[in-house]
C-alpha cells in the first residue's frame, strides 16, 4: 500500500482567481457606487468555509482558527502550551530539592569559589564524633567572646540538625578572613585551624572542651641522636615535641608501611656530617632517628605528594599509586612497648584531584562512626559509597582495592595466636586500598576495653593521654540549647518557604490547566457557519496572544478599526470572524474592545479602496505606455513635436523601478541634476549633467507625477524645452577649469619629457668626479605617481609637497647636516649604479634633472644637496670620465637587479655629500625608532616548524626580512610543504621561555627540544625577552625539533606556574589563621 502524499496538504494556494474577482467587484463599485450584501461577503471573504485540519493559521480566510493551539498532547517552546515542567521551572528553584534526604544523610557545604580545601577539612572534623561533642560542650560565654568558636559551633549545629541538604559555609570562612577566590593547601589549613582552636579554647572553663584538640590530635616524638662510640644519647634526645600529623614521603614508596619505615629510619652521621659528642669530646660517627613517644586518638598522615624540583625551582605533584590499609597496627612503631593494642581504623581519606600544585579540587571520603558506611563529600554534593572508601565495586583509575596482606607482626618474637597476649597481635588479613590522589589519611584508634561500662581506647605508654578525657556525657552529643533554637527557627523558615513554593506551584498548575481548558472551549464555539448569522470581528494578533499567553491582555481591536470607526476591507487578513457567543465570553472576561460586528463593515473605506485600485490600474497602464517612449528616447530615437530635456541618470533609474501603483519619492526631480545654480540649463560637460530629449506626452507624465509627490518643489521639476539656452556663466566657469586642466596636463607632459629616465625608474650609470644631487626616494615616488596619473586616477593623485620644504626637513636644526643617508651603491662590471627603493633613503639624480626640478617646482637651486662618487684611484681610472648621463646598457646589466644588489665586489664606491651626513642625529633617531619597534604589545609573529635539519631558502629569506606588523594574518596553524606554521600574539617583554611554551602548545614540540632561529641565527636562553633578542613585531621565526627529550604533557609544565612571573606564595598570610601562631608542628 502506497504512502499517502501529504506534501501539499498544508501548502497555501495563491488566491489568483479570488483577487481577480475582487478587482472586478471593486471596479463595479467604483463605476456604480452601489454595494450589495454579496459584495461584502466576497470582499471580506465571509463566503470561505470554516477551515479544519491546517497546521498553520491562514491569513486569507477569516474563518480559519487552525494553529492557534497545538494538537492534543502537543507542546510549544514558550507561552501557555509549553511543557508543564518548564512552566514550573520558571517559578524559580524548588527549595524542597534542598531538603535533606534523612537524618542519617550528611549535609554538604557550599563552595564559595575556591573553598573546597576548607569544606573537606570541616567535614572531616564534623564527622569525628568526639571532636563534634567537644565543640558542642563549649560554654556560651566563651562562644560570645570567640567568633571563630561561635561560627564553628553554629556550622556544626547546622550540619547536625538543619533540614537543608546544603549548609552555607560563608559565615565561618568570612570570620577566618579567608579569600574565597584563592585555592589553598588543605593540610596547611588543618594545621593552622587546629592551632587557632587550641589557643581559643585555652580560656574555656570546661576541661574537656579546653583540651579537645590536644586530646584527639596531639602526639609526641623525639629526635634521638646516639653516639656510635659511647652509645649515649644527646641531651636534646630526651626532649619531646608535639605533632598533629605525621608528614610522610611517598616518592618511590609503594605503601604506608614503607613510608612509616622511611620516617622512622635510622640516619648515619659520618664524614663531613659527623656529630660532636660532649661525652667523648670530639666529632664522632653517630646515628639519628625519630622515635614515636605517644600516639593521638586521631592519627593523621600527610602524604607529601608535592616535591621540589631544584632545576626549575618549582613543585611537582607525584601521581603514582599509593597503598594504605583499612586497619593499621602502630604498636611496634612506638619507642616503648605498649600495654594495649594500638589498632587504628581508616576513618577518612582526603583527595586532591588534578595535576597542578596550586590548583585542583579537594574531596573527602569519610566513614560514619555509627553505621560504618563511607560517604563522599564534594562540597554541595554528598553521596554514599557503601562499605568501601572509594565506592562499592570501584573501578576508578585513581582509587581501588589492591590486595589483602597480613598485619605486620610485632617487633617482639613469638608464635602466632588469635588472642592478645603480651606483645603478640592478631595477624589476620587486612584489606589494602590504592589511590593516586590521596593527600591525607586519617586513622582513628579502635576502642577495645571497657572501664566503668564505658568504652575506652588503648594507650601506648604511661605518658599517653588518659582515655577518660575522650569520654563525654551523652547529653553533649546534641548542639547547645541556644544553637538548637536558632536552627529550629531556620528549619521553620525553610519549611515555610517550601510550603509557599508548593502552594505557588499548585496554584500555577491549576491556573495553566484552567486557561488551556478555557482556550479550547472558546475556540470550539468561534466558527460562524450560516452567512445570515450575526458575528463579530476580532484582531488576529490579540487572538494569538490570548490563545498562547498565561496571562492574556485586555481585549484590543483598535488595530483593525479604521478612522471612520468601522472595519476596513484592507484589514481582512489581520482579523477573524467570531460567533456572538464566543465574542460575549471574551468581552465579559477581558473587557476592552471596541466591539466590531457584521454591521460595522466600513462602506467609506470600501469606496476609497475601489477608487484607489482603479487609480492604481490606470496609473500602471499609463506608465507602461510611457515606459515604451522612455526606452525609445534612451535608444536615441527621434520624436516629432515639442521635445524636453530630462536627466539621463534619472531616466535610467525611473525605468528600473517595477510594480509601481502610484507616484513615489523617486519620481521627483526629473531635471534637478541638469539645472544649474542660476536656474538655467547646466552645460552638458558638467559632472552628472548628461541629458536626453523626450516627447511632450512623456514629459507631461513626468511633470504630473513629480508634482503629485512634491507639489512645492518647483526647482526639482524645472522645464527645459529643446531650445533652452545653456547657462553662460556656468559655461565660462567650465571653460576656465578646462584651461587649467589643459595647462596642468601640458606641465606634466613636459616633466615626463625632461625626466624620462626618472619617470621610468631606470638606473643611471654614475661616474666619479661628476656632480649629482640627492632627493628623498619617497618624494620621487609621489612625484612619479602624480605626473603619470591618467583617467580616473587623476583626481585621486595628490600633488607632492614643495621641494623647498622637503629639503629643509632633511637637515637637522642643531648641525645643519643631513638626517638621511643616500642609498648604497653597487659596482659591477665597470658600472656604478645605486640601489633602488621607493620609500627609504635618498636617491641620486643628475645635475640636469635637478635644474629642471628647480624650474618646475620653484625651488632655489642653491638649496640642493650635492653628491660626488669617489673611488680608489685604480678603479676610477677605468670608469667613464664624462659627467653626462651614461646609459646602462643591456650588456652591462645582463644580470638581474637582485644579483646587482647582492653580488657587490670588494671595492665599493663612496658617496660624498654636501652638507655632510649627521651621524649623531641619525644615530639618536635610529635608537629611538629601534626602541619604539621593540616596545610592541600584543602583536603577531609567525613561527614555522621545519621538518629536517635545514630550513628552505624561502623561510630563511622571510625570517631575515622585516615584515610589516600591520599586515593581517591568520592565527590558526597551517600546513606547509616543509612543516606547520602558526601566528602567535606576543609582546616585546615576552620571554623566550614563554614563546617556547606557546610553540609547544601550538605545534606540539617539547620546550627542551626546540631549536629556535631567526634567519640563520640561533636564539638561545630562556630568560631573555624578544626585545633583547631583536625580535620585532611581524618577524618570521623557524624552529626545529631535536627529538632529544621525550614528549610530555604541557599541563605538567603549565601547572608549575612559570608562564607568569613567580611570586612568593602568600598562603594564609593576612588571615585570622596566622595570628600569634605558637604551636610547633612536626
Amino acid at each position: 500500500m502506497s504512502r499517502p502524499t501529504t506534501r501539499s496538504k498544508n501548502k497555501r494556494h495563491k488566491p489568483d482567481n479570488n483577487e481577480g474577482f475582487s478587482s472586478e467587484i471593486l471596479r463595479k463599485i467604483h463605476l456604480t457606487g452601489e454595494i450589495t450584501e454579496d459584495d461584502i461577503h466576497q470582499l471580506y471573504m465571509i463566503w470561505k468555509p470554516v477551515c479544519q485540519g491546517c497546521r498553520i493559521n491562514t491569513k486569507d480566510n477569516p474563518n480559519c482558527f487552525c494553529g492557534l493551539v497545538p494538537p492534543s498532547g502537543g507542546t510549544r517552546k514558550s507561552g501557555l502550551w509549553q511543557k508543564m515542567s518548564d512552566i514550573v521551572l520558571s517559578l524559580g528553584p524548588d527549595p524542597c530539592k534542598d531538603l535533606r534526604v534523612s537524618n542519617e544523610s550528611p549535609a554538604g557545604l557550599t563552595n564559595l569559589g575556591a573553598t573546597c580545601y576548607a569544606n573537606s577539612i570541616l567535614q572531616c572534623l564534623y564527622m569525628n564524633t568526639a571532636f563534634r561533642r567537644g565543640v558542642f560542650s563549649i560554654e556560651l560565654d566563651l562562644l560570645k567572646k570567640q567568633p571563630v568558636l561561635h561560627q564553628l559551633a553554629r556550622l556544626f549545629a547546622q550540619l547536625h540538625s538543619s533540614k537543608m541538604a546544603v549548609i552555607d559555609s560563608a559565615p565561618f570562612i568570612k570570620t577566618l578572613e579567608l579569600d574565597n577566590g584563592v585555592q589553598q593547601d588543605s593540610h596547611e589549613f588543618l594545621t593552622l585551624l587546629l592551632s587557632l582552636l587550641e589557643r581559643s579554647l585555652r580560656h574555656s572553663k570546661i576541661s574537656k572542651a579546653r583540651t579537645i584538640v590536644q586530646d584527639l590530635f596531639r602526639g609526641s616524638v623525639s629526635n634521638v641522636t646516639r653516639c656510635s662510640m659511647c652509645g649515649r644519647d644527646s641531651e636534646a634526645s630526651s626532649k619531646m615535641e608535639d605533632f598533629y600529623e605525621l608528614e610522610l614521603n611517598i616518592k618511590d614508596m609503594k605503601n604506608l608501611n614503607e613510608s612509616l619505615d622511611d620516617y622512622l629510619s635510622v640516619e648515619e652521621l659520618k664524614g663531613d656530617n659527623q656529630y660532636f659528642c660532649e661525652s667523648c669530646g670530639e666529632r664522632v660517627n653517630a646515628t639519628r632517628c625519630i622515635k614515636l613517644r605517644t600516639l593521638p586518638y586521631v592519627l593523621n598522615f600527610q602524604l607529601k605528594r608535592y616535591v621540589f624540583l631544584p632545576k626549575t625551582t618549582t613543585k611537582k605533584k607525584i601521581t603514582s599509586l599509593f597503598s594504605f590499609p583499612r586497619e593499621l597496627d602502630m604498636g611496634r612503631r612506638l619507642s616503648e612497648p605498649s600495654l594495649l593494642e594500638l589498632i587504628y581504623d581508616l576513618s577518612a581519606v582526603l583527595i586532591h584531584k588534578g595535576n597542578a600544585v596550586n590548583s585542583g579540587h579537594y574531596v573527602a571520603h569519610i566513614k560514619d562512626e555509627h553505621t560504618g558506611q563511607w560517604w563522599e563529600f564534594d562540597d554541595e554534593h554528598v553521596s554514599m559509597l557503601g562499605d568501601h572508601p572509594f565506592g562499592e565495586g570501584s573501578s576508578s583509575s585513581t582509587a581501588k582495592p589492591v590486595w589483602n596482606e597480613p598485619l605486620v607482626q610485632s617487633s617482639c618474637t613469638g608464635e602466632k595466636d588469635s588472642t592478645v597476649n603480651g606483645n603478640l597481635i592478631n595477624t589476620g588479613d587486612v584489606q589494602m586500598f590504592s589511590s593516586a590522589d590521596a593527600y591525607m589519611l586519617m586513622y582513628k584508634r579502635r576502642t577495645i576495653q571497657k572501664v566503668d561500662n564505658m568504652q575506652l581506647t588503648g594507650c601506648g605508654s604511661s605518658n599517653m593521654e588518659t582515655p577518660e578525657k575522650l569520654v563525654y556525657e551523652s547529653n553533649n552529643y546534641c548542639p547547645p540549647f541556644h544553637l538548637l533554637e536558632e536552627i529550629k527557627e531556620l528549619n521553620e523558615s525553610y519549611d515555610d518557604t517550601c510550603q509557599q513554593y508548593k502552594l505557588k506551584k499548585e496554584k500555577e498548575v491549576e491556573n495553566i490547566t484552567e486557561r488551556r481548558q478555557e482556550v479550547r472551549s472558546v475556540l470550539s464555539e468561534v466558527p460562524v457557519h450560516p452567512l445570515e448569522e450575526s458575528y463579530f470581528w476580532i484582531s488576529t494578533d490579540w487572538l494569538r496572544q490570548w490563545a498562547d499567553s498565561i496571562t492574556p491582555p485586555v481585549l484590543d481591536n483598535t488595530s483593525i478599526q479604521c478612522l471612520h470607526g468601522g472595519v476596513p476591507v484592507s484589514k481582512v487578513g489581520a482579523m477573524k470572524r467570531l460567533s456572538t457567543n464566543a465574542w460575549n465570553k471574551l468581552l465579559l472576561k477581558y473587557n476592552g474592545g471596541p466591539a466590531l460586528s457584521n454591521k460595522d463593515n466600513c462602506i467609506n473605506c470600501l469606496l476609497d479602496g475601489a477608487h484607489s485600485m482603479v487609480s492604481a490600474d490606470n496609473y500602471r497602464d499609463r506608465r507602461a505606455s510611457m515606459k515604451e517612449l522612455a526606452e525609445a528616447a534612451l535608444a536615441g530615437r527621434s520624436f516629432d513635436g515639442p521635445l524636453y530635456y530630462v536627466s539621463r541618470a534619472w531616466l535610467l533609474q525611473w525605468l528600473r523601478r517595477k510594480n509601481v501603483d502610484s507616484p513615489c519619492e523617486a519620481d521627483a526631480g526629473p531635471t534637478a541634476s541638469i539645472r544649474c545654480p542660476h536656474g538655467l540649463l547646466m552645460p552638458e560637460q558638467a559632472a552628472g549633467a548628461k541629458r536626453l530629449l523626450v516627447p511632450e506626452s512623456l514629459w507631461l507624465f513626468f511633470y504630473e507625477s513629480a508634482n503629485a509627490v512634491k507639489p512645492d518643489d518647483l526647482l526639482g521639476c524645472s522645464t527645459f524645452p529643446v531650445d533652452s539656452e545653456v547657462c553662460a556663466r556656468c559655461s565660462a566657469e567650465l571653460s576656465q577649469v578646462a584651461c587649467l586642466e589643459d595647462s596642468l596636463r601640458a606641465a606634466k607632459l613636459k616633466q615626463r619629457q625632461n625626466h624620462e629616465k626618472l619617470v621610468l625608474g631606470k638606473n643611471i650609470a654614475l661616474s666619479p668626479g661628476c656632480r649629482y644631487y640627492l632627493l628623498p626616494s619617497s618624494w620621487l615616488t609621489k612625484w612619479r605617481t602624480y605626473i603619470t596619473a591618467s583617467g580616473k586616477n587623476v583626481s585621486a593623485s595628490v600633488e607632492p609637497e614643495s621641494l623647498d620644504n622637503i629639503l629643509d626637513s632633511l637637515k637637522c636644526e642643531k648641525h645643519s647636516h643631513l638626517l638621511e643617508r643616500p642609498l648604497s651603491l653597487t659596482y659591477k662590471r665597470g658600472i656604478v649604479v645605486q640601489r633602488v627603493s621607493n620609500t627609504d633613503g635618498l636617491t641620486i639624480i643628475t645635475e640636469d634633472d635637478w635644474k629642471f626640478f628647480c624650474e618646475e617646482w620653484n625651488c632655489t637651486e642653491e638649496k640642493g644637496i650635492s653628491a660626488k662618487i669617489e673611488f680608489p684611484n685604480c678603479v676610477s681610472n677605468k670608469l667613464p670620465g664624462s659627467c653626462k648621463d651614461v646609459p646602462v646598457l643591456d650588456e652591462h646589466l645582463s644580470i638581474s637587479l637582485d644579483e646587482a644588489n647582492d653580488e657587490a665586489e670588494s671595492s665599493l664606491p663612496i658617496i660624498k655629500t654636501i652638507p655632510e651626513i649627521c651621524e649623531n642625529c641619525i644615530g639618536e633617531r635610529e635608537s629611538c625608532e629601534l626602541m619604539r619597534k621593540l616596545s610592541y604589545c600584543n602583536e603577531n609573529i609567525c613561527v614555522y616548524l621545519v621538518r629536517g635539519k635545514e630550513a628552505p631558502r624561502s623561510i630563511l629569506e622571510a625570517s631575515a626580512t622585516f615584515v610589516d606588523s600591520d599586515r593581517r594574518t591568520s592565527k590558526r596553524s597551517r600546513k606547509t610543504p616543509f612543516g606547520n606554521s602558526v601566528n602567535l600574539k606576543v609582546s616585546g617583554s615576552t620571554s623566550i621561555y614563554q614563546l617556547k611554551m606557546m610553540i609547544w602548545e601550538s605545534l606540539g614540540v617539547v620546550k627542551e627540544n626546540q631549536i629556535l632561529h631567526k634567519g640563520s641565527r640561533v636564539i638561545d636562553g630562556e630568560s631573555a625577552t624578544l626585545a633583547d633578542m631583536n625580535i620585532f613585531s611581524g618577524d618570521v621565526l623557524w624552529v626545529t625539533d631535536s627529538e632529544v627529550h621525550e614528549n610530555r604533557d604541557i599541563a605538567d609544565e603549565l601547572s608549575e606556574g612559570k608562564m607568569v612571573v613567580e611570586q612568593t606564595e602568600a598562603g594564609f598570610r593576612g588571615t585570622l589563621l596566622t595570628s600569634n601562631i605558637t604551636t610547633q608542628v612536626i
